[in-house]
């Protein structure tokens, strides 16, 4: 399909957050948009000191979590991939998925031969869901079509049940027409969701990166029919900040999209936080 030309001002953009936020604070169930956070999180540990004993207090925790009285649990959880096996003899039984990075994240400096053995080794380790970065200097340059061919391939490997997250790394990208065309070029290579940022750059998840996001997947949901997931990470350091992408979501694309299936948020240092004001 052709997206349309996508021409809002930051200015403009801005307007339109600012409006969303104002909204959907007074018409939203906070405790209700609470719940529905928690149960997008993907709590997340990608650290360089990560180790097999790191990952077992890790998913001892995700299930920990489980044991409230209100019956919600994260999603997923996202690991760098020589623990994927790990995880998921540990969450066994508990419907916690695993997800795992690759394509050489968070720089996306790899030759693509590399980056398509790396995800095969991620499939082959059991991961539930993949979440791979662009290559954004290849972006940068303007070599498009490199950039969806590299998206097309890693999808087929991918393939169902498996899904793929691709992270556009907006902080990078900086300008509007950027994001968009990134978005573009992502949905249609097969994404099963787009997300912000890797979350180990200055500038990770914006509220204006994320209205540009979702509205190229409701433009995309119009024509089409078909749904593709937005995932906001890294830079949430406060409840608000989580709430603000929820409000962004459903204002632009609607409640159907607010669950675990189509909403993720890559924000583990919340979890806890959330839970908290739950119970």
């Amino acid at each position: 399909m052709n997206f349309k030309y996508y021409n809002y001002t930051e200015e403009e953009l801005q307007a339109r957050i600012d409006a969303i936020i104002k909204k959907q604070s007074k018409s939203s169930d906070r405790r209700e948009s609470l719940k529905t956070i928690f149960q997008s999180i993907d709590f997340t540990t990608l650290e360089a000191f990560d180790n097999a004993k790191k990952i077992e207090d890790f998913c001892a925790k995700a299930i920990d979590f489980q044991k409230n009285d209100i019956g919600i649990s994260v999603p997923a959880i996202c690991i760098y991939s020589p623990f994927v096996k790990q995880a998921k003899g540990l969450l066994k039984g508990t419907g916690i998925k695993v997800a795992t990075v690759a394509c050489c994240f968070p720089s996306g400096q790899m030759s693509f031969d590399l980056k398509k053995k790396e995800v095969q080794y991620c499939v082959e380790q059991g991961a539930d869901e993949v979440d791979m970065v662009i290559s954004r200097g290849t972006f940068l340059e303007g070599n498009y079509d490199e950039v969806y061919n590299e998206i097309q391939a890693i999808r087929e490997i991918c393939k169902l049940p498996v899904h793929l997250k691709v992270i556009l790394e907006t902080g990078e990208l900086k300008t509007v027409a950027n994001i968009r065309k990134a978005s573009e070029l992502a949905i249609l290579a097969g994404a099963d969701f787009i997300k912000t940022s890797t979350g180990k750059i200055a500038v990770n998840a914006t509220p204006m990166a994320a209205l540009i996001m979702c509205d190229t997947i409701k433009e995309y949901f119009e024509a089409t029919g078909q749904m593709v997931g937005f995932k906001p990470a890294g830079g949430m350091s406060t409840i608000e900040d989580a709430l603000t992408y929820y409000y962004i979501v459903k204002d632009v694309l609607g409640e159907k999209w607010l669950n675990k299936n189509y909403f993720r948020v890559g924000t583990s240092r919340l979890a806890g936080k959330v839970m908290e004001e739950l119970v």
